[in-house]
């Protein structure tokens, strides 16, 4: 019999781990079916995206901090990413930022809802945070002392995704439960096996026209709101406008290429005068291995390797949804600018998946 698990989605954002985790709902070897009866984010686009496509009744686009305490419903499994800003290896770290204390709203939640398993998905400097030794001493005699915690660092391209991305992932058990079998991906140890950029990309087509730039005028009513949206993936197969110099730039990248290749005559003085550094700075895409870490800003190929494997243009907010492991039906509210960071701060909807199937395998 099939067991009917009750999920809750912390820092929902655009929803890539609730769509992981009932993508598991498909699968007939798991006896676990995850049914999400409570889902909270602060950023209202992201809401929006969310609301879209699963739905408004079990959503609350507020502050974790401002949800109505005596309403939060008991559960079987709790998930969620807390901010990393503060701690992140990108920007300037501020072991201050306020942001870095949310995971103690995230703590505070499941003590009272005292779920069997939680997750926590996050960067991996996360485990170097302390962040970290204070969720373990709430574990140890704090607050969460009836639990368990499972850490790993965890790379999303060995459990399908078509992409590099390395992620602290922090599986929380009740003392009562099993210990889950440590997430080993099924392309662990095999890295030529690995989904590569070309496959992921082949459902899209590479050209984009360059007038192909602007989203569709359609509008999304979200709690008393009118976004952009809701898009398709498919929708986003869009352009950014650029300076005839960007194209030449561009242009002259080969396959694999990066900045390095750029004759002089079309670099800024900063790039004539460095020729140290970061090699993925405008930086082609390799169509046999997979993508660099998709980040919220994608669409430029001037914070990293995010130009397409062949064509003369950044890549598309689709073809970013893809190497996140979006499908291409998913739906999308907002800007460009705010979708591009839904995008870049979700969680790859297959890491997702399989720690969804490997908790509910816990329920055979």
């Amino acid at each position: 019999m099939t067991r009917r698990l009750r999920l809750v989605d912390l820092f929902a954002g655009c929803g890539g781990l609730t769509r992981g985790f009932l993508d598991v709902n498909l699968d007939p070897d798991v006896p676990a079916e995850y049914h999400v009866i409570a889902a909270v984010e602060a950023d209202r686009t992201a809401a929006a995206t969310y609301a879209a496509n699963f739905g408004r009744d079990h959503l609350y686009p507020i502050k974790i901090e401002d949800w109505h305490r005596d309403e939060i419903p008991s559960a079987d499994v709790v998930i969620g990413g807390p901010p990393c800003q503060g701690f992140s290896n990108l920007g300037r770290r501020d072991p201050s930022d306020p942001r870095n204390a949310l995971w103690r709203e995230y703590a505070r939640t499941l003590e009272r809802i005292q779920p069997d398993y939680f997750v926590i998905e996050n960067v991996a400097a996360f485990f170097r945070s302390p962040q970290w030794d204070l969720l373990q001493a709430e574990v140890e005699n704090g607050t969460l002392t009836d639990y368990c915690l499972q850490p790993y660092i965890l790379n999303a391209a060995e459990f399908g995704v078509p992409q590099i991305r390395k992620r602290a992932v922090v599986i929380g058990r009740h003392r009562e439960m099993c210990p889950v079998p440590d997430p080993v991906g099924a392309l662990a140890g095999k890295p030529h096996l690995f989904e590569a950029v070309g496959e992921a990309l082949a459902d899209l087509p590479a050209y984009v026209a360059s007038d192909a730039i602007e989203l569709p005028d359609d509008r999304f009513e979200f709690d008393g709101t009118e976004f952009p949206g809701a898009f398709k993936t498919s929708q986003l197969h869009l352009t950014r406008r650029m300076t005839d110099l960007s194209r030449k730039r561009i242009a002259a990248i080969p396959r694999g290429g990066n900045r390095m290749d750029i004759p002089d005559e079309l670099l800024p003085d900063c790039w004539r005068k460095h020729k140290t550094g970061s090699m993925d700075v405008m930086g082609r895409l390799r169509e046999n291995r997979p993508s660099v870490t998709i980040r919220t800003e994608f669409m430029k190929p001037e914070k990293g390797r995010y130009l397409h494997p062949t064509q003369p243009r950044p890549l598309t907010h689709a073809e970013a949804a893809l190497l996140q492991t979006f499908p291409l039906d998913f739906q999308w509210c907002g800007s460009k600018v705010a979708i591009a960071r839904q995008i870049g701060n979700a969680v790859p909807v297959r890491l997702a998946q399989a720690l969804g199937s490997a908790i509910g395998r816990m329920y055979g």
